[in-house]
């Protein structure tokens, strides 16, 4: 059984078109919604979407936290709320983790819905990271539960919680890949900025927590530079 984690903060436009989408997936278990404190209407998008909701202090790696500690499946499929998820792709991960009994999960091969030549060239950008075992939440991170709990669980930290993750999920096995079908994410994220500033931002962050700075003050860093963009 796989269970979809979801977690969300202010995402009532987009959760109901991801929703729909994990519905028509013959494979599905489960979808959990772990919110941090919507001010808008994600937990009515939540509850009609036929989510489980729950809510607590905001953070990507509490909520994850929270959402998995509520589910009950076997396999985790942890999502982004602006994700556009392929037709088939639970499928997918089944069939790619009974293939290969050793792997502790993986992902899918990330794509982005701009238009600019920019999220072209970073599609080209996350493939290369992932040859070297680098990937990100946004890419659809699927764990097997007992893999999961067999490297400590997700940590609840303000921001690098993914990155955080795959480090150890990487040493736990050899990883899956899914090339086919292939996760679409939003690119609202890079709205406002310019390619050297996003880059440049992405260094900064990986360099400072490398260095050990506390991930509430990358958090804080990292949305004071989203907000001055906006």
């Amino acid at each position: 059984m796989i269970s979809v984690i979801i977690p969300t903060l202010n995402e009532a436009l987009c959760l109901p078109v991801l929703l729909a989408q994990l519905r028509a997936e013959v494979s599905l278990g489960e979808i959990v919604v772990s919110d941090g404190g919507s001010t808008d209407d994600t937990r009515s998008a939540a509850l009609a979407g036929g989510a489980r909701w729950i809510c607590g202090p905001p953070g990507r790696g509490g909520q994850l936290a929270r959402g998995i500690a509520a589910s009950r499946g076997s396999v985790l499929l942890m999502l982004h709320a602006d994700t556009t998820f392929p037709s088939g792709g639970l499928a997918a991960i089944e069939a790619a983790l009974a293939c290969r009994a050793e792997a502790p999960g993986g992902n899918f091969r990330l794509l982005f819905d701009g238009e600019e030549a920019f999220s072209r060239w970073l599609e080209g950008f996350y493939a290369r990271l992932r040859q070297h075992g680098v990937y990100y939440g946004d890419s659809g991170i699927f764990i097997r539960r007992t893999a999961l709990d067999a490297i400590g669980g997700i940590r609840p930290i303000a921001l690098m919680e993914d990155f955080d993750l795959v480090r150890r999920l990487e040493r736990a096995g050899p990883t899956l890949h899914i090339e086919t079908p292939a996760l679409i994410t939003s690119s609202r994220r890079f709205a406002g900025r310019g390619r050297v500033a996003i880059i440049a931002g992405w260094l900064r962050v990986h360099l400072l927590h490398a260095l050990g700075v506390a991930p509430d003050r990358l958090a804080a860093l990292y949305n004071s530079a989203r907000s001055r963009a906006r």
